[in-house]
């Protein structure tokens, strides 16, 4: 009876499992199989996606490449999603906010996938979660597969794993999720790879393929040498790379704007890959295809059109975002290396956006400010002037045009009133800081002390804010949403 007993239960298990669809070897879940899944499987990472979603169309086909290739590796790893718009009530449960968004689940317990969308980067994440820091390497055909089946993967050779190095690579290894380690320890392996003891190699599969680490090995230099180095010399920038872009230690980069319909990627990349090489440790090479919709906000950040590429700018990101312009556009390697020296040497003056400015500016109660007209106007001691920053896409910005604008028509009589506005995606300020739009200062008479406004955006508030010298509306700032603002377009979508 009891073998009986074990039979059944076997073979209802397998009735449930065996319910599982799969497509392009990832499982298809939804309410009536997703518990099951999770105690048929010890390691599987779930997507919820919307198909409309084009974050999720992008990404459907790297995950099925993933899922096929943890099958071919044999892993016990499996990839599996949901559809969030038919498992609504499963998706809510989970806590889904947004698409795609993936979680990976281990022993049932369930940790929020941080990792990249391209198909090395999935499985290079999801591997660190199951096993060891850094993989025990005991075979030269070890070694070899490790290599071939990374796009990118650190190894370290140390004769002794307790020395002070292994210590290091190994508090790295377990620091950085974006990428695989392993360690090798046989010394009778380390000369097919011209290794010494304490060696560290980054092995990847686009330009030179290995990269040996070099200097005082301290955890930081070991991340900064594998973030530099993890990364093709020129980048192409695109919601993959993003993170790897702006999270690293490199804040200086050097943008081409180029587009991939026009074929400026054979015309000029290669040119330029020389000076990317010569400058790697300090600017990141990027290029952004100008073809992507997606990118439409950086160009505008940039005040670039599409038909003025190819084109480039430097951006730094150590403090503030600043931008700089060359004086010579056309991409080639003599221009591109007399733009990134003067950089580097500090002779670069920042570049500010700033339009022409308009014969009517000031023939409407709302007057228009650019970069060429603002100190005049907004800095006039003799006068109190209102400046809302905006952005002509900003949501809040377009419900605050009538509230404005009836603003304007009560001060328009005004002698010591001025209500003005700047475009601030077209015009650029040393002196103002736009963190969200609409942001809103007011500029005091006799001072020119700048307050900015903080409370609610009705012509009542605003007029208590002007007529009590900046004094109003400050304290709201605390209790006002976080979220409620149109925010300027974050580093990782530069």
């Amino acid at each position: 009876m009891r073998v009986t007993g074990a039979f059944v239960l076997l073979c209802c298990l397998a009735l449930s499992f065996a319910d599982i669809e799969t497509e392009d070897e990832v499982l298809v879940l939804g309410k009536d199989n997703f518990d099951e899944a999770l105690k048929a499987h010890q390691y599987i990472l779930v997507e919820f996606y919307a198909p409309w979603c084009g974050h999720c169309k992008a990404l459907a086909p790297e995950y099925a490449k993933a899922a096929k290739k943890l099958k071919e590796q044999g892993s016990e790893i499996k990839l599996a999603k949901v559809d969030a718009t038919v498992e609504s009530e499963l998706a809510e449960k989970v806590g889904v906010r947004g698409y795609p968004t993936l979680k990976f689940y281990r022993n049932g317990s369930m940790i929020e996938y941080v990792g990249g969308r391209q198909a090395d980067d999935i499985i290079s994440w999801v591997t660190k979660k199951i096993g060891p820091a850094a993989k025990d390497l005991a075979s030269a055909d070890e070694i070899k597969q490790f290599i071939d089946d990374n796009n990118v993967g650190i190894v370290g050779f140390f004769k002794d794993q307790e020395s002070e190095k292994a210590k290091i690579f190994m508090d790295v290894a377990n620091a950085v999720d974006a990428h695989i380690f392993a360690s090798v320890s046989d010394e009778a392996l380390f000369g097919e790879y011209n290794a010494e003891d304490g060696t560290i190699i980054l092995f990847k599969k686009f330009d030179e393929p290995r990269a040996v680490f070099e200097g005082e090995l301290t955890a930081d230099e070991l991340k900064r040498f594998i973030t530099i180095e993890s990364l093709p010399i020129i980048v192409d920038f695109n919601q993959d790379t993003a993170q790897h872009i702006f999270g690293g230690d490199i804040k200086s980069h050097l943008l081409f704007f180029i587009s991939k319909e026009a074929g400026h990627y054979d015309e000029y990349i290669d040119k330029i890959k020389g000076v990317a090489k010569q400058f790697k440790k300090d600017i990141l090479f990027v290029t952004i295809n100008v073809d992507d919709n997606d990118h439409g906000r950086i160009l505008e950040f940039f005040g670039l059109k599409k038909d003025e590429v190819p084109d480039m700018r430097i951006i730094n990101l150590e403090q503030d975002i600043t931008k700089y312009r060359p004086e010579k556009t056309e991409i080639n390697a003599e221009n591109c290396l007399e733009f990134v020296k003067a950089f580097v040497d500090g002779k670069l003056k920042r570049h500010l956006l700033t339009q022409e400015l308009p014969d009517d500016w000031d023939q409407e109660n709302v007057k228009v400010l650019v970069g060429t007209n603002f100190v005049d106007v907004a800095m006039d001691k003799s006068k109190k002037v209102l400046v809302e920053f905006y952005a002509p896409w900003c949501g809040h910005c377009k419900q605050l045009i009538p509230i404005y604008e009836e603003l304007a028509e009560k001060y328009k009589n005004s002698e010591d009133v001025v209500i003005a506005k700047m475009d601030a995606t077209a015009n650029e300020l040393e002196e103002v800081k736009v963190n969200s739009f609409p942001t809103i200062y007011l500029y005091k008479k006799d001072t020119n002390e700048a307050v900015e406004y903080s409370g609610e955006r009705t012509v009542e508030g605003l007029s208590k804010f002007i007529e009590s010298d900046g004094t109003y509306g400050q304290s709201a700032k605390e209790t006002q949403e976080e979220d409620e603002d149109d925010d300027v377009p974050r580093k990782d979508e530069l």
